[in-house]
């Protein structure tokens, strides 16, 4: 273990200069990746049909290049699933990482190259640890395990060369030695693809181990973390692994969940640390103690644009690069990638906190908001409500999601709100009225709906029964991995099948 220290401290030493090196000169590193990225692509079939070869400035690659998303990339998607190479990318790709950010019935498969292994999210997890160990000098981390809550893998059918899996499950099974050497539970217990079944292995697998720090999505290691004290009978955390010292989180916000993982771990000593790692690439992590901010990583195989969110449904819409973006603006990303990925949209919204250096917040999804009625709601304005009212009531909220309730004859529209809670408000009324004034204050287009009640009347908020979220996303298949409850919708699709199942578990 000594000399494992000894050796990553070099490394990190090493790589906080490489750090503060993009920090210094972001635009010059992105624009060597753009270079390396075109010039590596120039004979695949996509660099062939785009002309890479003669592309010798980004306006060059913007004119011939459109924007892309899933549906757009899927033909050749689909064709490098069968086995076929030198498609999006040059190097051979056999993984690819089942994507699972929303709850459609649709999914979507994510080619993953050696290099996105590599150079992206692997690079990733090591600066993750590289930053929290120069953050925190004194952490004891590797003397014990990190517990991480994987998806599910299995092999392609289309192939049997191919496999596919949720990021996390594709991630495990390429794991170096030291890596997995450092990790519980054992692989056959994290990649089992009945997630109940998994957390009940888990639970009792790692009750006893010293577990120094956990990995994953909030939602799912609560699951867990309240299955281990059923188990074990312990009143928090801090009685089963006494050296838990670290969290890594990602995929959601973490703000809901904060006083819910106090509870559980009530230490001040708990370091928290936010990572932005998607299927499609790594692209933040939180570099300073407080929350609420990521630094852009710019130097792991990614060329990134940003799309200004009011020009989304533009015709063409023009994007910008790093030294063209401003503080506080909705940006949806843009990203070519060392998979493949050329100028996709990857429905993601970001803004910029910082342009020296260069840190980000996630705000939300380009397809999560409601705006039935010109409201403009989107996913970040809900999250700023909702701690609000949270913080003015003694509410903790376990899942939430919105939609809107449509005009009738007698009355005007609203937004009604789904949510289960840990602990109830202290007064209900107050909360709804804390939740509406908070979003009138902070959306000015929600404000002028709101008027008079003209367009829009007070929220309905219903509180649903204990297992609600969990028996939906069960229901649809989705427990697990990177799977998510979809905060916001424009439409009554999940809201309406939620409500159902409520009716079920009460």
């Amino acid at each position: 273990m000594t000399i494992f220290n000894s050796v990553f401290t070099w490394f990190m030493k090493k790589r906080i200069h490489q750090i503060e090196l993009f920090m210094k000169y972001p635009n010059e590193v992105q624009e060597e990746w753009f270079e390396q990225l075109i010039s590596c692509s120039e004979n695949t079939e996509w660099g062939k049909k785009y002309g890479y070869k003669s592309i010798t400035t980004l306006n060059e690659f913007k004119e011939r290049v459109p924007i892309q998303t899933y549906d757009t990339l899927k033909p050749y998607i689909e064709r490098m699933l069968k086995g076929e190479q030198n498609v999006l990318w040059p190097s051979e790709i056999r993984w690819f990482a089942k994507s699972s950010g929303t709850t459609n019935d649709r999914s979507k498969f994510i080619p993953v190259s050696e290099e996105a292994l590599e150079e992206c999210h692997f690079k990733g997890g090591k600066d993750l640890l590289t930053i929290y160990f120069n953050n925190r000098p004194d952490a004891r981390m590797f003397t014990g395990k990190i517990l991480t809550i994987g998806g599910s893998h299995q092999i392609s059918q289309l192939s049997p060369d191919t496999s596919f899996g949720d990021l996390s499950a594709v991630i495990m099974k390429n794991l170096p030695l030291w890596a997995e050497f450092h990790r519980t539970p054992h692989l056959d217990i994290a990649l089992l693809e009945n997630f109940e079944e998994k957390i009940e292995k888990m639970a009792h697998a790692t009750k006893d181990v010293n577990v120094t720090s956990l990995s994953g999505v909030p939602t799912w290691n609560l699951v867990l973390c309240k299955r281990i004290l059923e188990i074990t009978g312990k009143n928090n955390l801090l009685e089963v692994w006494p050296n838990l010292e670290m969290y890594f989180h990602g995929a959601v916000n973490f703000s809901p969940y904060r006083d819910q993982f106090k509870k559980l771990i009530p230490s001040d000593d708990m370091y928290y640390l936010e990572n932005y790692n998607a299927s499609e690439g790594f692209f933040g992590i939180q570099d300073t103690v407080e929350p609420g901010e990521m630094l852009l990583m710019l130097d792991y195989g990614i060329f990134y644009e940003f799309l200004p969110v009011e020009n989304l449904h533009d015709e063409n819409p023009q994007t910008l690069t790093l030294d063209e973006v401003e503080i506080g603006k909705n940006y949806a990303l843009v990203i070519s990638t060392n998979a493949g990925l050329w100028r996709y949209l990857i429905g993601d919204t970001i803004r910029f906190t910082s342009l020296a250096p260069y840190r980000i917040q996630i705000t939300g999804r380009t397809k999560h908001f409601i705006n039935a009625f010109g409201e403009e709601v989107i996913i970040d304005n809900a999250e700023r409500a909702l701690e609000e009212a949270c913080n003015q009531t003694g509410a903790v909220i376990r899942d939430y999601t919105a939609a809107p309730v449509y005009f009738s004859s007698d009355e005007c529209g609203a937004h009604e709100w789904l949510i289960e809670f840990e602990q109830s408000p202290n007064e209900f009324e107050r909360f709804i009225d804390i939740l509406d004034e908070t979003l009138r204050r902070i959306n000015s287009d929600y404000d002028a709906k709101r008027f008079k009640d003209m367009a829009l009347r007070r929220p309905v908020v219903r509180k649903l029964p204990d297992g609600t979220f969990f028996s939906w996303m069960k229901e649809k298949g989705k427990l697990g991995g990177q799977n998510k409850v979809p905060r916001l919708a424009n439409n009554r699709e999940y809201v309406d099948s939620i409500l159902k199942v409520a009716e079920l578990v009460s």
